[in-house]
């Protein structure tokens, strides 16, 4: 029996879901039991809430600072940016004496980090803590920062050739990066067409259907592209998914349908594949996991208000490889959809384009990367068997 932990940070629902994707991959496999820890949730409640606090108000309400921030911390210089990220380990590892207490009661045969907190801190545990697991980096932004890069990584894993190259190019040795995409839910990779899913979801075969990923959104600038879109000329279903967002869904509350546009509002739901494959075009902010599982089922997106920083990097790749278009005015949104909705040759190139950078199966490759490397290292997992999968 394997054991595998995953580490997150619960810093946006991106990095969760990355690891239930791993888990699920990696459960696939027969003898392997899987856990996922959130390791915010073994640190120090005074630096919880802060972490927390700052990344929430900077990415939302200061975003500019969170740019200058962001950009400021990205180190060229290998050597730089390993002291660095080490430099930040040691300030933060007195709040988090619990993360030695869950790698040794898990007692793991490799550690998989989808985010940088939990893997710039493994540099640190006591040896008797750490009893020299591998460590494997999955890197959930489209370009890897120098904050995911630390002593003691087995390998990592990369959503594309340009991160591996610019990674290649600040020193890092080929043979440990491996371009895998993001690891998306396993459920992408099975095959569905538009018509079975919009049967599914009772949405017409006769219409464009349009989705809005407002969750993550300013509820003000969501509802200004809806009454912008229920104006269209042009017959289409809009389906706006306002997520845990509250607010959100109070500011659509009063809408209804326009002349030529049938609007519904779905609150959080559990079928966003679905939807994607019935779906048209895409409109959403552009976070590393749900613009790479809009991409592997090709899609086509629109990409309003990104985060700056790592969503804006995000949005320059997927615009670049004609998969998506990014705006920067809200009111463009509207007539970007009627121009797309109007020139489906247009519609079918970024289909097409999308398809070409998307990875469905990324979170099963990097399973049998990992199980591989055990193997052939010849790791002899003395755990008793077990099937269950333990998720905190």
């Amino acid at each position: 029996m394997k054991r595998i932990l995953i580490l997150h940070a619960s810093l946006g629902a991106g990095h969760l879901n990355a690891a239930k994707a791993l888990a699920d991959a990696f459960q696939q496999f027969p003898d392997v039991e899987v856990q996922i820890a959130d390791t915010l949730a073994y640190a120090n409640s005074l630096y919880r809430g802060a972490i927390t606090q700052a990344y929430k108000q900077l990415s939302e309400k200061i975003p500019l600072l969170y740019k200058a921030f962001y950009e400021g911390s990205d180190i060229s210089d290998l050597d730089k940016s390993l002291d660095s990220n080490l430099v930040w380990a040691k300030l933060e590892r007195p709040f988090f004496k619990e993360l030695g207490q869950l790698v040794r009661a898990f007692d793991p045969d490799v550690i998989v980090c989808v985010q940088q907190i939990p893997s710039r801190l493994l540099q640190l545990l006591e040896q008797e803590d750490q009893t020299s697991k591998p460590q494997y980096v999955v890197v959930t932004d489209v370009i890897a920062h120098s904050t995911w890069i630390n002593y003691g990584v087995a390998g990592y894993f990369l959503p594309n050739s340009l991160s591996r190259n610019l990674l290649i190019q600040r020193g890092l040795n080929p043979d440990v990066l491996h371009v895998t995409g993001i690891p998306v839910k396993l459920e992408i990779m099975q095959p569905k067409t538009r018509e079975e899913t919009r049967s599914h979801l009772n949405l017409p075969q006769d219409r464009p259907v349009i989705s809005l990923f407002g969750g993550g959104l300013n509820p003000r600038r969501v509802r200004s592209m809806v009454l912008d879109l229920l104006e269209s000329p042009i017959s289409m279903v809009l389906v706006v998914a306002a997520g845990r967002n509250e607010k959100l869904e109070e500011a659509l509350e009063d809408l209804t349908a326009g002349t030529h546009v049938r609007l519904w509002k779905v609150g959080t739901i559990d079928y966003v594949d679905d939807l994607v494959v019935a779906s048209d075009l895409i409109i959403t902010k552009a976070g590393g996991l749900i613009t790479s599982e809009i991409l592997a089922r090709g899609t086509p997106m629109i990409i309003v208000d990104p985060i700056p920083g790592q969503e804006e990097q995000n949005a320059d790749v997927i615009a670049a490889a004609g998969a998506g278009v990014q705006l920067r005015l809200l009111e463009m949104v509207g007539p970007a959809v009627q121009y797309l909705l109007r020139h489906p040759e247009r519609l079918a190139e970024m289909r097409q384009a999308g398809l070409e950078l998307g990875h469905p199966r990324a979170a099963l490759t990097i399973a049998e990367h990992i199980l591989q490397d055990l193997e052939s290292s010849g790791v002899r997992s003395s755990h008793p068997s077990s099937s269950a999968t333990f998720v905190q």
